[in-house]
């Protein structure tokens, strides 16, 4: 049985040049780079080479680069090292209703520490108006956090136009742009953007290492201390090897990401017509405003776990929402915020599709589909059909 992954929004395989170009740092070349001897020199060469290929690539300088150890981390520095660092200039913090958990439980948890918190909310295809953020504004807002493109359902933000109005204000602007790395042009002068945190592992890069850019100028309080390394900002032995492989994934993306982008755009949109024709379906988020290779629909009359078990029985990796989440019984909080009922929201699936996905494939799924959403409806006390 041939197997077929497509859950890229979750995580990638690690590219052939990729590993290819960390592993001297496992081994020949595996020295501390705060060592002053000729190991750690090398070790350092290579760190600096990284960073300064990375900030290129966002448009950044490489002294606003740190590197992190993914889009967790990113955010949670992101955001804590802002309103810890900013909190005499006030204490309240805006972002949205289906910002990934990383922004999410961090924002709320500082309102446990006595922050304030807006939460906006989105339209019908999950996205967040550049006029409410401005209505949100106040006096003593120090922070606000809005998603490049959503993980679940696609939609891209209007990030310029929202930065442009943050900015305006004076407030800093920080932008989850893990989905968006290797696959939007991503410049943090046009975005108007103060910080924004990338991970690896989404474009064909190793897991565990990741970036955030830090606009010159902007405080951050660390979350941890002890050493020196990143300019004071994040202490702890620097991944080499991973910062190394983060680099080189982001310069292959980048280089490739006109050409594959419209090879998954014609994919995206034949998934989603076939799988349209499946009675009471709906598609979720923007058609226009899109990621490429997302597609996310619900069924309704079942329930999206059974789905994923039945497509794994068949070979086929997918999801019905963030991974992060998905040991959690509950409907996507994206979904529901996008006005679904809890009993459609269910019975969603989301579709990635990466490198290595074909036409074959897509011709595989929409064979599959269809079969399992009628059997699962069989069994279903609600459905009618």
């Amino acid at each position: 049985m041939n197997r077929i992954y497509m859950d890229h929004a979750a995580t990638t395989p690690v590219r052939p040049e990729v590993l290819e170009a960390m592993l001297p740092y496992f081994n020949t070349e595996f020295g501390n780079p705060s060592s002053v001897y000729s190991w750690g020199r090398s070790a350092r060469k290579a760190l600096d080479s990284a960073r300064d290929l990375v900030a290129e690539l966002l448009g950044a300088s490489a002294s606003e680069i740190v590197f992190t150890a993914g889009g967790s981390e990113g955010a949670n520095m992101a955001v804590k090292g802002v309103a810890w660092a900013d909190q005499g200039r006030g204490k309240h913090i805006i972002t949205s209703a289906i910002e990934h958990h990383a922004v999410l439980d961090t924002v709320l948890w500082l309102e446990k520490q006595g922050f304030e918190v807006t939460v906006l909310p989105v339209d019908e295809f999950g996205s967040v108006s550049p006029a409410q953020v401005r209505e949100a504004l106040r006096p003593d807002t120090i922070l606000v956090s809005i998603m490049h493109a959503n993980n679940e359902v696609g939609t891209i933000q209007p990030i310029s136009e929202i930065g442009a109005i943050v900015r305006e204000h004076g407030a800093k602007f920080h932008t989850d742009a893990v989905q968006t790395a290797g696959v939007l042009e991503l410049d943090v002068q046009a975005l108007n953007v103060d910080l924004l945190s990338i991970s690896a592992h989404k474009f064909y890069g190793p897991k565990g290492v990741g970036a955030l850019y830090v606009r010159k100028g902007v405080r951050l309080h660390p979350l941890v201390h002890g050493g020196a390394q990143e300019k004071r900002r994040r202490a702890g032995t620097e991944n080499t090897a991973g910062i190394v492989g983060m680099a080189k994934a982001l310069e292959l993306a980048q280089a490739e990401r006109v050409d594959e982008n419209a090879r998954l755009t014609k994919m995206r949109d034949r998934l989603i017509q076939g799988l349209q024709k499946i009675p009471h379906t709906r598609v979720n988020g923007s058609l226009e405003q899109r990621l490429p290779n997302n597609v996310n629909v619900c069924f309704e009359f079942i329930e999206g776990e059974s789905m994923l078990l039945n497509l794994d029985l068949r070979g086929i990796a997918a999801s019905s929402g963030s991974a992060c989440t998905s040991g959690s019984l509950d409907p996507s909080h994206v979904l529901l915020a996008m006005g679904l009922s809890h009993e459609i929201a269910h019975g969603s699936l989301r579709l990635t599709l990466g490198r290595d996905n074909t036409e074959a494939d897509v011709d595989v799924v929409l064979q599959e589909v269809p079969g399992i959403v009628e059997r699962l409806r069989a069994m279903s006390p609600l459905y009618q059909g």
